[in-house]
């Protein structure tokens, strides 16, 4: 069995952390039951008073306690106070933590911050830095905010460098890492590119989830090829791997741009009548959709479906399946219905 390795903070240390941030911050004396926003609050002020020797303690410390780093933790860097001088000073921090967790913890959430406030450069030095002579080995899951960063900004060719950085530190890409970039071409329809990072994954015994086939659907329909996104979702089906909600909609959508309502309304059926909850949420968003579009009567075979088979409806749609029922020359389609889940 494995058993938490025994935490190192004595009396002595814990009386010495007490004094310090008394001393050091006399406005947030240690209380005897901190929480994580006491530790933030204490990081930022150790930082703004100069005091690293505090913030080394104050990070060690809130690991001890059972209080990770956080998206928080490093909030006190900002576009106006990102100087290399104090990137050089939170690099020596991070180097005297406490190794193994807690040293990569703070440089993950560190790279995690600096990519939120568009500082990419300095998060890659900060990696080299501690990279360099072992001081702290980073993980694929240091440089997913670099990644996803760079991809947002459709900055492909530059993401592909840092995947030659992460080569040349002995890490490569996981599901992750592939599913970032696959998500980036298929979000901009380069669905051949898309198809090839696929390839490359399945090469390396990488097997594909949920998030890596919503973005190959996501892809196919973006670039018009609705048959390919067929062929992936049977894949998916054959596989079982279970779809995201996502995934439909991207299907759903395409279809009814391409003003293919006999189709969608065959493939929404045949998912139907598995999970209650879906079905009332693909039932409803295609008959919002199909109302809005003024497609009456296609809305009501699909309200008619949904009241045989016991699925909610949103008032909108009640309403408009009560004005429509039974009438021979078609649905009235005046009003426009939100297009949530249930048709609400």
């Amino acid at each position: 069995m494995f058993f938490p390795k025994p935490s190192n903070v004595t009396l002595k240390s814990l009386s010495t952390l007490r004094r310090r941030f008394a001393t050091t911050l006399i406005t947030k004396p240690f209380p005897d039951d901190p929480t994580g926003a006491y530790y933030d609050e204490v990081a930022a002020d150790a930082v703004s008073s100069g005091d690293y020797s505090a913030l080394r303690d104050v990070l060690n410390k809130r690991v001890q306690d059972g209080f990770n780093n956080n998206k928080r933790s490093f909030s006190f860097i900002t576009h106006s106070n990102c100087s290399p001088s104090l990137i050089v000073k939170l690099v020596e921090t991070i180097s005297h933590l406490n190794e193994g967790y807690t040293r990569r913890n703070a440089l993950d959430l560190l790279v995690a911050r600096l990519c939120k406030i568009r500082r990419r450069e300095e998060a890659l030095r900060v990696i080299e830095s501690l990279a360099r002579g072992g001081v702290c080995v980073p993980t694929a899951w240091t440089f997913y905010p670099i990644l996803r960063s760079l991809t947002r900004e459709k900055s492909l060719d530059h993401a592909r460098g840092v995947v030659d950085l992460m080569a040349e530190l002995g890490i490569g890409l996981d599901q992750i890492g592939y599913n970032v970039f696959l998500k980036a071409y298929c979000y901009v329809g380069a669905f051949d590119e898309a198809v090839g990072v696929l390839r490359k994954m399945e090469e390396e015994g990488i097997a594909p989830d949920a998030r890596t086939f919503d973005a190959l659907v996501l892809g196919a329909c973006r670039a018009g090829k609705v048959d390919g996104a067929m062929v992936i979702l049977r894949r998916m089906v054959d596989d079982g791997v279970p779809m995201m909600y996502s995934t439909h909609m991207y299907v759903i959508g395409t279809l009814l741009r391409m003003k293919c309502y006999e189709h969608v309304m065959r493939y929404v059926r045949s998912f139907v009548g598995k999970n209650k909850l879906l079905d009332a949420e693909l039932l409803g968003v295609l008959a919002s959709k199909l109302v809005n579009l003024k497609k009456g009567e296609e809305a009501m075979s699909i309200l008619e479906e949904m009241k045989q088979r016991g699925v909610p409806m949103g008032y909108k749609l009640r309403e408009f399946y009560k004005m429509n029922a039974g009438k021979e020359n078609g649905a009235r389609v005046d009003g426009v219905v939100e297009e949530g889940g249930y048709g609400v």
